[in-house]
């Protein structure tokens, strides 16, 4: 073959190779779900869409001794078995946003990571994962939840559970807790589900708007890129859910599924009614948009249960999204 020609085949196999490669890390954005399972888990698992997801975080489980013996909840079978059919990774969510304002459960978690009791908790831990054939492990300790034992316990529980090819991940905050988080244990999780939204809400009245804005997110996501965590391991959470102020105030959250099932036409705004703050399908694909373009580890949600069922799906549009952008659903998915 003249040489030109085989120039110009090096030349394209070169490009077709770099081709690939960017499809590959296209390719493995994260879809990371939270799914709460104090709703009903055997009836809710038979409606996910699977094919969706890569990750599920099943919320909240808790030490219930001050031996580190962890609950796990009889309904959390159904869907473990459903997303295991499917090939989703499955891990259980530790902890959660209640422990902080929870004085015997926060004082408990505090007695387990602390230097007397952590190496025997960890190993309860480990195994409690084995056991349940679960994927891995998520740990959701946040504000005052968090303390200097935070580093020591994440350290052993990474060295425990590596070996057994199990993933580590927290759900971090910037702006409750994440600065007691210390920067050498960052590295030490496989990704981080990055809590950008909760900026307003229903503790703060005097002070309505938008809890989750694209501001948000691109200073929560930059905070733990200036920290070390490296692109691919931050994962950009989204609500599922809104806060109510004005004549709509309530001291609790509004699902996407009932503001879009109140509000005609709801799913194309970020604000409904008088007045009610949420993400709707332009802010969802905004953010989507965004990890793809930053080049993020995926998206996280909170909660998969507060999603619509039908068009107005912020899970498909967040599906729709990433795989615009990705070559082939083939390629290798990140951890």
């Amino acid at each position: 073959m003249p040489l030109p020609f085989r120039f110009l085949r090096l030349v394209l196999a070169c490009v077709f190779a770099g081709a690939l490669l960017a499809a590959a890390a296209r390719a493995q954005s994260r879809v990371v779900a939270y799914v709460p399972n104090w709703v009903d888990l055997k009836a809710f698992s038979a409606s996910i869409d699977y094919a969706k997801l890569t990750h599920i975080n099943i919320a909240f489980e808790n030490p219930t001794t001050d031996r580190g013996d962890v609950s796990f909840h009889p309904k959390n079978a159904a869907l473990l078995e459903r997303a295991r059919a499917h090939r989703v990774k499955v891990l259980v969510s530790l902890a959660g946003g209640g422990v902080g304002s929870d004085a015997a459960l926060k004082q408990r978690w505090f007695d387990l990571v602390g230097p007397i009791r952590r190496a025997g908790f960890v190993a309860k831990l480990a195994d409690y994962v084995t056991h349940h054939q679960l994927d891995g492990l998520d740990v959701d300790l946040e504000g005052p939840a968090i303390n200097a034992d935070y580093g020591p316990f994440i350290r052993e529980l990474a060295a425990a559970l590596k070996p057994r090819g199990k993933l580590l991940t927290a759900a971090l905050s910037q702006g409750y807790g994440g600065a007691r988080v210390p920067d050498d244990v960052l590295g030490l999780f496989d990704f981080i589900n990055v809590m950008a939204y909760d900026g307003a809400g229903h503790w703060a009245p005097d002070r309505p708007g938008q809890h989750a804005s694209m501001d948000l997110a691109r200073n929560s996501v930059k905070y733990w890129l200036r920290r070390g965590v490296a692109r691919d391991r931050v994962v950009l959470g989204v609500p599922f859910y809104g806060y109510g102020f004005g004549d709509a105030f309530r001291k609790r959250g509004y699902s996407y599924a009932g503001i879009v099932s109140t509000y005609p036409g709801a799913e194309h705004a970020d604000q409904a009614g008088s007045t009610i703050w949420y993400n709707g399908l332009p802010t969802i694909r905004a953010k989507s948009q965004y990890v793809v373009d930053e080049g993020l580890g995926g998206i996280m949600i909170w909660s998969l249960d507060h999603d619509a069922q039908d068009e107005r799906s912020l899970l498909a549009a967040i599906y729709a999204t990433l795989t615009a952008n990705w070559v082939t659903r083939s390629l290798p998915r990140q951890p």
